[in-house]
């Protein structure tokens, strides 16, 4: 690994010590014991099988949308909309089951793979938009994908308060065997062990993806044209690179993938599209690919990482606490970004005669 890499990674942990010790100053300051606090978090995300197999859980949505925010800023699109690609993704696999478009006794091969079909393609037509505007219309993706997560949500209550509502509650109907992801307790006849496990076949899915990613930025032509564009825009062009296209084809691409995340978190978690299933996995993403300085494989452990703060909010109080900690690593990350792209020299001023 040459310096430059090894420096980003320095810099990437470095923020989160920083962000521990500047949360454990502010739970000092409010009478909290951070040290205590910390272990306690621990131990509630990977102190056990069970709650290790639950961090997980949280962590699968966190890495595909993780990876699509990673993919757009490889370019220096800077999409913000992967939490409503995010929402798109469920409501396209919704569709799939209660439209219906397939019966309930569907096979799973077959109803599996149509869900994340459908997932991938509300959350790719999600992303279109933005970039199509950024592409023809040079609109700042930021304000445009921003924008649009509001509609995202949206769109989706109005289906689950009225079209797909299950007697007038804020949930549709539950889905069918057939369109749940298979968990590890499904297993627990043949290996007692996984009883009770939640983690399922969605973490697969987020593994893979990141393998695919990784190979398309790193080892491929496409890979290679959008670094090149994210790195010198007018090289690319003198290159003879289509940037229009390329922008509409990465950020389809990004928004398939918090639309994957989308069908994941309703097929494998909830069972069912409903309003509450996200806590921002969307807008979390952009920190976990800051935080594995746009590695798609790197963004695998930092997105455990905050699955557990996620997780850990859930046990301790105050539950703002793993939120405060997200926050802190953000802007110890833009601070540390400094340190990155500049040098800091001091100089002897001589004084004029």
């Amino acid at each position: 690994m040459d310096q430059s890499k090894w420096l980003g990674l320095a810099v990437s942990t470095g923020a989160v010590v920083v962000a521990l010790i500047l949360g454990g100053v502010i739970l000092f300051l409010v009478g909290g014991n951070p040290v205590r606090t910390y272990i306690f978090m621990a131990k509630a995300s990977f102190g056990s099988l069970g709650v290790l197999s639950d961090t997980l859980t949280k962590a699968t949505p966190l890495i595909l949308t993780g990876l699509a925010c990673a993919i757009a800023f490889r370019m220096r699109l800077w999409n913000i909309g992967a939490e409503g690609q995010f929402f798109l993704g469920a409501f396209g696999a919704s569709a799939v089951v209660l439209t219906p478009l397939l019966g309930a006794d569907t096979s799973p091969w077959i109803m599996l793979p149509a869900m994340m079909l459908a997932g991938a393609l509300a959350g790719a037509l999600w992303g279109f938009i933005p970039g199509y505007l950024k592409a023809r219309f040079d609109v700042n993706e930021i304000i445009s994908s921003l924008m649009m997560n509001y509609i995202a949500i949206a769109w989706n209550n109005f289906f689950i308060f009225a079209v797909w509502s299950e007697g007038g509650f804020q949930m549709s109907p539950q889905f069918p065997r057939s369109a749940w992801l298979p968990r590890l307790t499904n297993y627990s006849q043949s290996a007692p062990i996984l009883q009770g496990l939640t983690t399922h076949m969605g973490l697969i899915i987020g593994l893979v993806a990141a393998v695919i990613i990784w190979w398309i930025v790193f080892r491929s032509r496409w890979g290679y044209e959008i670094r090149l564009i994210g790195d010198n825009p007018r090289a690319a062009r003198y290159a003879g690179i289509n940037i229009a296209r390329n922008t509409i084809l990465v950020m389809m691409l990004s928004g398939a993938l918090a639309g994957l995340a989308g069908m994941s978190e309703i097929s494998g978690v909830v069972h069912r599209l409903q309003g509450s299933i996200s806590p921002g996995y969307g807008f979390t993403g952009i920190i976990i690919a800051w935080l594995a300085k746009l590695n798609p494989l790197i963004i695998i452990p930092v997105s455990i990482l905050f699955g557990a703060l996620i997780l850990a909010g859930r046990e301790i109080q105050p539950s703002g606490i793993p939120t405060l900690l997200q926050g802190i690593i953000l802007v110890s990350l833009i601070a540390s970004d400094f340190l990155l792209r500049y040098k800091i020299r001091f100089t002897k001023r001589t004084q004029e005669a």
